[in-house]
């Protein structure tokens, strides 16, 4: 006799995050809003400075990164694409315990499909990847919100038999 699966311990990707932090407005920003449009066919937001740093030249409220927010199909495809960029690697400590995985891009045009174009340059960027199980919506809405219990998160375990099933990423 089979044993049944209950389908609320599926783990399952909740978004994938890309961030380009430039340190400062103007025409470097403008480029990296392109690479960021160009990899994922959408309009990067803009994110500001929290405080003014004098030795960096930073003002508070100047905008200084760019970021784009995947979710559901979308997200699964240029996580694949990055992933390959990696090698389809990715170190044990990248690995949080709530079931989050970030992890770094040193050059844009290492991610397959991506060009390298002389008047944009290279970018670097930061992915966050974001796992959940069904049912995890009930802590985010906005009526009738509840706690959610600590086996309908995903663990850091959960997360790396994830990425080793469905993206067949090696864990060192």
């Amino acid at each position: 006799m089979q044993q049944k699966v209950n389908p609320m311990t599926s783990v399952r990707l909740s978004k994938v995050t890309l961030n380009i932090a430039v340190g400062k407005s103007g025409e470097l920003l403008e480029k990296a809003t392109r690479v960021l449009e160009q990899l994922t066919g959408q309009k990067p937001s803009l994110r500001k400075a929290k405080r003014t740093i004098r030795d960096f030249g930073i003002h508070r409220g100047e905008p200084i990164a760019a970021i784009v927010t995947l979710r559901k199909g979308k997200g699964n495809d240029i996580l694949k694409k990055l992933l390959q960029a990696k090698g389809n690697v990715i170190q044990q400590s990248s690995f949080g315990a709530l079931g989050t995985v970030s992890f770094g891009i040193k050059e844009h045009i290492e991610i397959p499909g991506m060009k390298y174009d002389p008047e944009i340059g290279i970018f670097g960027m930061d992915v966050a990847v974001s796992l959940e199980k069904p049912g995890m919506r009930v802590q985010r809405r906005r009526r009738a919100f509840s706690k959610v219990p600590f086996k309908q998160r995903v663990s850091a375990e959960e997360a790396i038999n994830f990425f080793r099933s469905n993206f067949g990423v090696e864990i060192r």
